[in-house]
């Protein structure tokens, strides 16, 4: 009636160790062609650890020193290049293991799903292949007829695939859901559900998403988010109030208004009236009869007065307005002149005869150079006489001359 863990195991020994009854996740290291045998509706988490890749690399220059390459994985299904649809791939940093997780379902039993490992090493650029052979089994009670998704805000994806973490989650579950058999279906990382990539600071995390299914019915406390007080407090972005919520506290921060309990007993399915695949084959129906040439020939005249002709006409009509209007609708200066005031046309005269006149005037006038411009000793000493006499009054001279 309790739920386990299987722990990591080596490679030549294929046994599990069994905490209870029902298998709740599986965790194994990365070895060469190694096999695993996942279970459909199951969790399944497998380790890419650094360490086991670091003996097929070359090691450090000086014998002794610390081994601390920077290594990352590429996995794909083999001969794509891609993993299953089912199966997801995490890693922080370069100097972090790996993970792979998914669940599968139950339409990949019994299929031998062989995924390419490959180490690269960042320092020597050299690599190393392995692979893994997931060989999904069958389960009698999958799918479990009660789920719940948690969202846990303190948690990321790594984090919570780590087995103690995920066992200390489970146990918490258990203690408020009191099922008979619970198993861990599924886990997501809020980035693959839409969330943003939180700040850097604080410490904060981006948060997963934690499925779990159990065969009895949801506990009064789970489904306390569901009364109309919690659901007015999460529709105000106030946490709701839950009695079974200081049981995850210490550890998990879950927010209660993400919740969602599923009884997949009372979904309803929706039968689609698509066709099964087939083969990709076509069948045959016969040799291809393309259509003969006998074939009308189309007059696209009627087509080319439409495209062409009508918006050339259009253009030629609002043309002959626009000439009309801009050159056949001048006023011109002898109608101006007789709407203008015979007293105006004199002062306007007059005014131009001026402004000519003082134009032809300043042409012709001499203007000497000024004084300050000139030497005051020549080159013997002498002092040179200036060229205006000296009953000549510069100061009443006018600067520009208007009159004669």
């Amino acid at each position: 009636g309790d739920f386990h863990l299987v722990k990591r195991v080596p490679a030549n020994n294929l046994c599990v160790l069994f905490l209870c009854a029902p298998v709740v996740t599986i965790l194994s290291r990365s070895h060469a062609d190694r096999n695993v045998y996942p279970s459909a509706g199951v969790l399944f988490v497998h380790v890419l650890e650094r360490e086991h890749f670091k003996g097929e690399f070359p090691p450090y220059p000086k014998p002794g020193d610390s081994s601390n390459d920077p290594i990352t994985f590429n996995t794909n299904l083999m001969g794509y290049p891609d993993r299953p649809g089912w199966l997801r791939y995490i890693q922080r940093t370069s100097h972090s293991d790996g993970v792979l997780y998914g669940s599968p379902t139950a339409e990949h039993v019994g299929k031998a799903t062989i995924i390419e490992i490959t180490a690269y090493n960042r320092r020597t650029f050299e690599t190393a292949r392995h692979n893994l052979v997931i060989n999904i089994m069958s389960t009698e009670d999958y799918p479990l007829p009660y789920q719940a998704e948690f969202f846990i805000k303190n948690m990321n994806v790594e984090e919570m695939l780590a087995s103690e973490v995920l066992g200390d989650f489970l146990g918490a579950v258990k203690n408020v859901w009191q099922p008979e058999r619970l198993n861990a279906i599924n886990i997501t990382s809020a980035l693959d559900r839409g969330g943003r990539v939180p700040l850097p600071i604080n410490n904060l995390k981006e948060g997963v998403y934690v499925m779990v299914g159990a065969d009895v019915q949801f506990s009064s406390c789970l489904r306390e988010v569901e009364n109309p007080h919690n659901q007015l407090r999460c529709s105000q972005e106030m946490e709701p109030v839950i009695s079974c919520d200081k049981k995850f506290r210490a550890q998990f921060d879950i927010d209660w208004c993400k919740i969602n309990l599923v009884d997949i007993t009372k979904v309803v399915t929706i039968h689609s009236n698509r066709p099964d695949p087939g083969t990709g084959v076509l069948p045959d129906i016969g040799e291809y009869n393309p259509p003969s040439e006998s074939l009308k020939s189309r007059d696209f005249f009627a087509d080319f007065l439409i495209t062409l002709a009508v918006p050339s006409a259009v253009a030629m009509v609002l043309f002959t307005i626009l000439g009309y209007s801009m050159c056949c609708r001048r006023e011109g200066v002898d109608k101006r002149n007789m709407q203008t005031p015979d007293i105006q046309l004199v002062h306007h005269s007059s005014i131009q005869k001026s402004t000519k006149e003082l134009r032809s005037m300043s042409k012709n006038r001499e203007i000497s150079w000024p004084l300050s411009t000139l030497p005051v000793f020549s080159q013997s000493g002498e002092v040179v006489p200036p060229i205006h006499p000296d009953n000549y009054e510069t100061t009443s001279m006018p600067l520009m001359q208007t009159q004669t």
